[in-house]
């Protein structure tokens, strides 16, 4: 019998063989010889923030630290219920 791992395997070999004919590459899936072809290079583009994403970081925090200081405030004035839970 078959598991269907086996039946994924064919499946995945027929589709890259597929593949390689639609793209003019030999069939062969155990091609030795092949080679790989760079299409792109890596280049070192700078670290950290933009000026544009620096601003919008500080704005951010500063937005932040503003809203937990009125939260604060608006707690440290909030009557206090007394021992009944009433006014």
């Amino acid at each position: 019998s078959t598991t269907l791992t086996e039946r994924r395997q064919v499946r995945a070999d027929y589709r890259a063989r597929q593949e390689r004919h639609e793209r003019g590459l030999p069939e062969d899936l155990d091609d030795t010889e092949g080679s790989t072809l760079v299409l792109a290079h890596w280049t070192y583009a700078g670290h950290g923030h933009t000026p544009g994403e620096s601003w919008l970081a500080a704005t951010i925090r500063h937005d932040l630290q503003a809203n937990r200081e009125t939260a604060r405030e608006a707690l440290t004035n909030w009557p206090d219920l007394d021992a009944e839970g009433e006014w």
